[in-house]
């Protein structure tokens, strides 16, 4: 597991790269810039825990100084951390390494866009 320390409009968050998790999710409604809020869907955490999805959408934040878009974003009010899907990111032809304890995310055209410390799950 890997985190991001992302800059809002107006707030900071933290994302968590996941390998483990099937979709982009947050709790923060107020970082959609599009949210489809008819759509409905169900995730299970690795808990074992059913949480309520109540949209889709875009979130767009600054990564060291560069302003991203991430689609596909689960919007799942009662979240307790912003989640980042490895599997989506790589579905977008993003390519993610992994090297002394350092994730990097490169972007086809872009180049690196994020690099971020491994933590602790």
């Amino acid at each position: 597991m890997a985190h991001a320390k992302i800059q809002h409009t107006k707030d900071n968050g933290i994302w968590f790269l996941d390998s483990g998790c099937s979709n982009h999710m947050t709790e923060n409604k107020s970082w959609f810039i599009e949210l489809d809020e008819d759509f409905r869907h169900t995730v299970r955490l690795g808990n074992n825990t059913a949480l309520p999805v109540l949209g889709k959408g875009h979130v767009k934040f600054e990564v060291e100084g560069l302003t991203q878009i991430v689609s596909e974003v689960y919007y799942v009010p009662d979240l307790t951390n912003n989640l980042l899907s490895i599997g989506q990111l790589q579905e977008k032809n993003l390519v993610i390494t992994f090297k002394a304890g350092i994730c990097r995310i490169y972007h086809p055209q872009k180049g690196k866009i994020i690099e971020t410390k491994m933590t602790t799950n």
